[in-house]
């Protein structure tokens, strides 16, 4: 019996370990109204997602604000996502039904900045990946060769007359 727990630990402490390493974990941050502004940068080669943003207390509402490198068309920069507000004694929305939190991806290069409100405590989580699928199009993207099956051949036999030999009558 000993043999047999012995294994099971030494299975589970294997799958514990593998899911640690190829796990793609999410970062949270909390930004109290103290701190100074959160920048987060995007690389050109990744892209960034926000799953959640939340907003306790101050009476103005923070925004994710995403500036795009070289963009002054725009003014540089244009805000993504509000945040959810989960304290509604303060502020306009001191009366109003829960809210619904969204979801945001922002691709890079990008700078995402959050600034503090005063009085209140905002909760990010997000997750940066890398672009793997960056390939469809434009950009020094090399075609890829699909191969295509067809449940026919590719050489169509003719048809050619077989040969028929008339039998002759007899005494003719």
């Amino acid at each position: 019996m000993k043999m047999l727990a012995m294994r099971c630990l030494v299975a589970l402490s294997l799958l514990v370990a593998a899911a640690v390493a190829f796990a793609n974990p999410f970062k949270s941050k909390i930004i109290s109204s103290d701190d100074s502004v959160l920048e987060i940068t995007v690389p050109g080669d990744h892209f960034m997602k926000i799953t959640n943003f939340t907003q306790d207390g101050g009476t103005d509402r923070a925004v994710v604000e995403v500036v795009l490198p070289g963009d002054t068309e725009n003014g540089g920069s244009t805000n993504v996502l509000t945040a959810t507000r989960i304290d509604f004694s303060t502020g306009a929305n001191a009366q109003n039904a829960p809210e619904i939190g969204n979801r945001v991806t922002i691709a890079g290069p990008a700078i995402v900045k959050i600034t503090p409100i005063v009085g209140a405590k905002l909760f990010i989580t997000y997750k940066k990946e890398r672009d793997e699928g960056s390939g469809g199009g434009g950009g020094g993207a090399s075609p890829t060769v699909i191969p295509i099956f067809s449940p026919t051949p590719g050489v169509t036999p003719t048809p050619t007359p077989t040969p028929f030999i008339f039998p002759t009558p007899f005494g003719g």
